[in-house]
């Protein structure tokens, strides 16, 4: 992926997510343009029209027209729950490469490892690592890169294999396809490092040459003593807040993702998104020292 080269390492770099189940309109669009984004997220429709190549296209095609009204760069996000590993599933994940090709896309964004930390996930996970070798060499054709994200426990919960940096890492190396990569969540990545009484540096620095997009959103951490606030579920943990609204600690990976290449994609919840204005001087604001220079 080639990147816009400025003195102001954010430029060009910011981006805003479509919710999920959000059309992606013309005007939504606009807006994001106006309030100085370069990126648009866009999540896909689910699996059952990614494997009908006729409605898959249709979708496609009116997602792409609302797009052209923009200068926008499209970046495709899988359905939450879509693992490879199975012809059916397997299919849906050729029509979101399609799709994304059709888009425009460079970056899909998937949902990798997303199983059980236990020796039951073997199976699957093996199944996976197999599907995603095939696919990536369907992506390499289109010129499509297929981003590994990191996941963290919505709500308490049991470990994943997906909230560990470092296996996802590891899958993309076994894979060696130059059509895999990370996406690294920030704010995924809180959760979990709070949860383990580890640093955000700590457990996000070992897999920056990898990561390929960064999605930035802001939480309480692990909660852990912390009185719930009134506007919030008082028990999720993925609050996806913008940046500087909870306790990620921005100052520890600022000057790491300030020097980085790849895109900033914000993903924060509606009820909390505000214009798009104020979002992105939020980001700026959470990585105001190293990129500004110390001016808020």
């Amino acid at each position: 992926m080639r990147h816009v080269v400025s003195s102001d390492p954010l430029a060009g770099r910011l981006g805003l997510n479509v919710p999920y189940e959000w059309w992606p309109a013309a005007p939504l669009l606009k807006g994001f343009e106006a309030g100085g984004f370069a990126w648009a997220q866009i999540p896909s429709p689910p699996r059952e029209i990614l494997s009908s190549p006729r409605e898959c296209l249709a979708h496609a095609r009116a997602a792409a027209a609302a797009l052209a009204t923009t200068n926008l760069r499209p970046i495709l996000h899988a359905p939450g729950g879509l693992r490879v590993g199975s012809p059916e599933a397997d299919r849906a994940f050729e029509g979101l490469l399609s799709y994304a090709a059709e888009l425009g896309g460079e970056l899909v964004v998937y949902h990798a490892l997303d199983l059980p930390d236990q020796p039951g996930s073997q199976d699957p996970q093996l199944a996976e690592t197999r599907s995603l070798g095939r696919l990536a060499g369907a992506a390499e054709r289109l010129g499509i890169l297929i981003a590994l994200e990191n996941l963290a426990p919505v709500f308490p919960g049991p470990e994943r294999l997906s909230h560990t940096p470092l296996l996802l890492r590891s899958l993309a190396q076994r894979l060696s396809s130059p059509a895999v990569a990370l996406c690294l969540d920030l704010g995924h990545a809180h959760v979990v490092s709070d949860l383990r009484h580890t640093s955000l540096p700590a457990l996000t620095e070992p897999v920056l040459d990898s990561v390929a997009l960064f999605h930035l959103h802001d939480n309480l951490g692990a909660r852990r003593g912390r009185p719930p606030a009134p506007q919030l579920d008082p028990l999720r943990l993925d609050l996806h807040l913008p940046p500087g609204r909870g306790t990620l600690p921005w100052h520890t990976v600022a000057e790491r993702i300030a020097g980085h290449s790849a895109p900033l994609m914000l993903e924060v919840h509606p009820p909390q998104r505000g214009t798009a204005e104020a979002l992105r001087d939020a980001a700026r604001e959470a990585l105001a020292e190293p990129v500004l220079g110390g001016v808020a």
